[in-house]
């Protein structure tokens, strides 16, 4: 099967659902403040014969934010036991419709393995589109995983202080208010405000508020401008908890822009810390 890019239609899916190399994994995240569960409501309603995807498994059991970027050994053990071989296509989707896909898209690229694919608005285009569901829960026999070479497409906060300081381009996809420090953070214990010298991306701005896919290309670019981003520059990417983040590097890698890495951390980290410089309004505190 030739690839067929990093984000794929409702309808190619629906196409390619009995396609054996084809293997579909859920990877939603519901934060805590939402009160919902993933991996209930996966059991209760998914896209059929898709995975569920753990990215509170598939993290760094040793690192106390949530989600961490697990260590290759265990990306690689975990990968192999959801019974997902290499050379297999793995089509990535999420719940709210283009949340945390991108994450598990990033994850992979990271750990070297590029046969992966977002689903365009998710679970909202597949119901849109008619795609059926099913219930239960789907397990497939363990198998051996075995990607590529890994890529540098990680940041961490070393990294992020050093260019903030430099005036290199980081880029925030957090709310306007939140990025400010004018609307209150919903990570509790993180102070209010940006990293110094941050641009701010809202990634749902980059999505058709109703159908939740993509916008095209054209006016991706445009956000990216629009926003103060240089697209032939290095850019570092923050969000709330490293998740979202991950939306913008997708929407840059569609444009053909993979000069960036992700701030895992994100605000979830640096706003707790207060060794690190927080900006509000503008000015560093």
């Amino acid at each position: 099967m030739t690839y067929p890019g990093p984000v794929v239609s409702a309808d190619w899916l629906k196409d390619h659902l009995a396609d054996p190399n084809v293997v579909i994994v859920d990877g939603t995240v519901h934060l805590a403040d939402t009160g919902r569960n993933a991996k209930e409501e996966y059991a209760a309603a998914h896209i059929p014969g898709a995975l569920f995807f753990d990215l509170d498994i598939i993290a760094d059991p040793d690192n106390p934010r949530p989600r961490k970027i697990p260590s290759r050994a265990r990306f690689i053990d975990e990968v192999g036991k959801l019974g997902i071989a290499a050379g297999q296509h793995i089509v990535v989707y999420d719940v709210p419709g283009l949340y945390s896909a991108a994450r598990v898209w990033w994850l992979f690229r990271q750990f070297g393995y590029d046969n992966v694919s977002v689903l365009d608005g998710g679970m909202v285009a597949w119901k849109a589109a008619g795609g059926a569901l099913e219930t239960g829960v789907i397990e497939r026999s363990a198998t051996v995983f075995a990607p590529g070479e890994s890529r540098d497409l990680l940041a961490l906060a070393p990294d992020v202080l050093e260019r903030s300081n430099a005036g290199q381009q980081i880029i925030d996809a957090r709310t306007a208010g939140r990025w400010a420090g004018t609307e209150t953070d919903r990570y509790p214990g993180a102070r209010a405000g940006h990293i110094p010298n941050s641009l701010n991306l809202y990634w749902a701005n980059l999505l058709d508020p109703q159908a939740r896919t993509f916008l095209p290309d054209a006016e991706i670019d445009a956000k990216f401008r629009e926003a103060g981003l240089d697209l032939d520059q290095p850019v570092t990417i923050s969000c709330g908890s490293g998740l979202t983040a991950c939306i913008l590097a997708l929407a840059l890698h569609r444009l053909g822009r993979d000069d960036w890495q992700v701030y895992d951390g994100s605000w979830d980290e640096w706003g707790r810390n207060h060794d690190l410089p927080v900006a509000v309004k503008g000015e560093v505190q």
